[in-house]
């Protein structure tokens, strides 16, 4: 076998690392996709991602104020009657119309005295139709100089008292509707049945609470604030709401001072249509307090593990992970209160780097 020349054991060797390097890149695919390039043994690591240079940038500061939501309309119904409770028509859960009946009371002694009411205003009525009549006849004779001034103004007399019966008794019949209408307890709005405090067979005296009803489908959001929080703050104005860990959007109700202390109450509407809040559930408002300055990253850089959160910091040694303290998070970005400086790079991993524990 004859030796190569130089030239030939050059290209067989070029030829023999091409194959090294092409396997070596076969085993490495094979492994799947990775997150971290390592080009060669000894040089830095590199998440595979875009860099972001951190600096100061300004943000809306705000003051998170924390409250209950509760809904704007809810009422407890009691009566006027003293009386049995004939029936009771909606349970705990139940949602009712506006007007619908809840409750219904014994009212029978009513309905005598409705008899009694309809047959005096029958009387009365027909006494200021015969009251009529005599007017118009002493009328035409004293017209006529047939009937003396007496006589017409003794018939005119009967005449005004035939009509303040007829008055009595239309009032005294509208007082017995008005009462009796106490007999049947009806929601006054629509809403769901949150507590029902009779059964059938108990007594019913005025003033005592017989059910319990609200209307749900906006909430009111209470808070307090100082002076100086609140004076910012505007009628008609939007608001960030957090009610049980969940973002909402509110509007500001009115501001108003608070009962007692150096505050003032701030009150803001929560839609809730489909009922989604619970009465009562924590919320906090963001009242806006002006700028300041912060650093911010992009919610996607910030990787969890547990109740750790950190980002990847590029240094040229190498990408590490850097422990960092998060606060308040908007449109896609979060403030890093502690962790980082001015000016240290960021990266941002691509969406198909594989990272354990990152959120």
């Amino acid at each position: 076998m004859s030796i190569p020349s130089r030239p030939q054991y050059r290209t067989a060797a070029v030829a023999s690392a091409a194959l090294v390097a092409a396997a070596a890149l076969a085993s490495l695919a094979a492994c799947g996709p990775s997150a971290v390039e390592r080009p060669v043994a000894g040089a830095p690591t590199r998440l595979a991602g875009a860099e972001l240079v951190v600096r100061d940038t300004l943000v809306n500061a705000v003051f998170e104020a924390a409250g209950t939501a509760q809904p704007i309309q809810q009422a407890t119904l009691s009566t006027k009657l003293m009386g049995t409770v004939t029936a009771v028509l909606a349970h705990e859960g139940d949602a009712v119309a506006a007007g619908q009946p809840l409750v219904r009371i014994d009212a029978r002694d009513l309905a005598a005295r409705a008899g009694q009411v309809a047959a005096a205003a029958a009387e009365a009525d027909a006494v200021h139709r015969d009251a009529l009549t005599q007017a118009h006849r002493i009328r035409a004779l004293y017209a006529d100089s047939a009937a003396t001034r007496a006589q017409l103004d003794a018939v005119e007399t009967g005449l005004a008292r035939a009509e303040a019966g007829v008055r009595s008794a239309l009032a005294a019949a509208a007082e017995v509707g008005a009462v009796r209408a106490y007999a049947v307890i009806r929601a006054p709005f629509a809403g769901i049945v949150t507590r029902r405090f009779v059964d059938v067979g108990a007594f019913a005296a005025p003033g005592a609470p017989l059910v319990a009803i609200q209307d749900a489908s906006r909430l009111r959001v209470t808070v307090h604030a100082t002076p100086d929080v609140a004076r910012t703050i505007r009628r008609g104005q939007p608001l960030a709401a957090t009610i049980e860990g969940r973002p909402y959007r509110a509007i500001v109700e009115g501001v108003i001072p608070a009962m007692a202390g150096n505050l003032y109450t701030i009150n803001a509407l929560v839609p809730n249509s489909g009922l989604a809040i619970l009465s009562g559930s924590t919320a906090t408002l963001a009242l806006p307090t002006g700028e300041r300055s912060t650093l911010v990253v992009p919610a996607s850089a910030v990787m969890r593990e547990g109740d750790l959160t950190g980002v990847m910091l590029r240094t040229d040694q190498g990408d590490e992970l850097r422990w960092v303290r998060l606060g308040a998070t908007a449109a896609g970005v979060v403030e890093v209160s502690s962790g980082l400086r001015p000016g240290d790079r960021v990266v941002v991993p691509s969406a198909d780097a594989n990272l354990a524990g990152r959120n």
